[in-house]
């Protein structure tokens, strides 16, 4: 059996001072209660910082089955996919000089000019939620030519020797309390990043875009998108791919909150700061006469209780990774166009979310944010992925997690 999702206590870490907190919802509570369906645990001993868990790379058949048990796979030629633990990419000694040893997220995209920007969320200079000069969102540039399974190596900070707010803005004023971001896209020379202001944290009052036309380098609140209950909540939460050749961005939204199924947008590449532009993909009639169009009220095409999402083109698929809050881990979906993700050709449990103490390299305790490095492929695809000991107050940091041979594992379903 897995083991469980930590008890969900509301409550925030003791001795911390952080993030403004609403009448509803704790930003700790929020965290260590993603998956509350799954049952109550007992936190273990905080993990170690540094690289790797000391377990063996996960692949074998001692693992937990599709269903969630063990014991014989029902499918012999069936080889899942192997996880390494590979990196810790943020926190004391490794972003310090940049004066961000808390951090989380780290949505990343190639730059117009060839770097990896990462996009990281409410960050810290002291390694603790709450321990001094708070921000969000910060970025890293990564170097580019570096091989991924080395892990990542920080270059530079957008802001220059320190990471600074990307666009700056007070904190815990009235009435915003932190703007945290979705997603990050370029589009020829421009840099998109999909931002939700909180009135409170969990509170999206409305999402906006901001824009970079310098790689990433300096930011602007360009556009106000969407009110926090525009499509029923369902458009706070994003991540988006831009088409190849159609001309389209796709994106999957949902809510802010991991308590909702996620919705399928397009709009076009030229219209992405124009909240009209943007078309939902639905379903009308049922059974042999449901039809799907663009145009459509929309119907969910992910199930469950959705958290963060990132959506990438990998080689010729479209991926998406996402954390499943009601089951507490971070699975992927893999398919030929955005349209088909709710029919998938192959989805998987890469990450599974288990007590303190109880960790290897595919079991993560308070796991969340799972994003696709660029340079990904499908039988080698590299992860970012957060985690945030509410308990004990850290880690609060970003890992990377090397995923091997989702293409083979794929192949042999079929």
């Amino acid at each position: 059996m897995r083991p469980t999702n930590p008890s969900p206590d509301h409550s925030r870490p003791a001795a911390q001072t952080g993030p403004k907190v609403d009448a509803d919802v704790s930003r700790s509570g929020f965290l260590r209660g993603g998956a509350l369906a799954v049952g109550a645990g007992t936190l273990g001993a905080a993990m170690a910082t540094g690289t790797a868990a000391h377990a063996a790379p996960t692949g074998g058949r001692d693992r937990p089955g599709r269903g969630g048990g063990r014991g014989i796979d029902p499918n012999p030629d069936y080889r899942p996919p192997q996880v390494t633990r590979l990196a810790t990419v943020t926190g004391p000694g490794i972003t310090t000089r940049f004066r961000m040893d808390a951090t989380d997220l780290g949505a990343p995209a190639v730059t117009p000019d060839g770097r990896i920007l990462v996009i990281f969320g409410d960050t810290f200079e002291e390694p603790a939620v709450g321990g001094g000069w708070w921000r969000s969102p910060v970025g890293l540039f990564a170097e580019p030519r570096r091989r991924l399974g080395h892990g990542l190596e920080w270059t530079s900070a957008v802001g220059g020797e320190t990471a600074e707010e990307l666009v700056e803005y007070p904190h815990d004023s009235d009435p915003v309390s932190t703007i945290l971001p979705g997603d990050i896209l370029t589009i020829g020379d421009t840099m998109y990043l999909w931002m939700m202001v909180n009135h409170g944290f969990g509170n999206v009052a409305s999402t906006e875009i901001w824009t970079s036309t310098d790689s990433g380098e300096s930011w602007e609140r360009t556009a106000e998108m969407f009110a926090g209950d525009h499509l029923a909540g369902l458009a706070q939460q994003c991540t988006w791919a831009a088409h190849p050749t159609d001309g389209y961005v796709y994106l999957l939204t949902t809510g802010f909150q991991r308590d909702k199924e996620a919705i399928l947008q397009r709009v076009k590449q030229d219209s992405v700061l124009d909240p009209a532009a943007y078309e939902t993909w639905g379903a009308t009639g049922e059974g042999e006469d449901q039809q799907w169009a663009w145009g459509n009220e929309p119907t969910p095409v992910v199930g469950g209780q959705v958290g963060e999402m990132c959506l990438r083109i990998v080689e010729d698929k479209w991926v998406l990774t996402w954390f499943n809050a009601g089951l507490y881990r971070c699975d992927v979906l893999i398919a030929d166009s955005p349209a088909e993700i709710q029919r998938p050709l192959y989805s998987e449990t890469l990450l599974w979310g288990c007590n303190w103490g109880q960790e290897g390299h595919d079991r993560v305790a308070q796991l969340y944010g799972p994003y696709v490095l660029p340079g990904s492929r499908l039988d080698d695809m590299h992860l970012l992925c957060s985690q945030w000991n509410t308990g004990e107050g850290w880690p609060y940091h970003v890992q990377q997690y090397r995923i091997e041979g989702l293409r083979r594992a794929m192949e042999s379903l079929s």
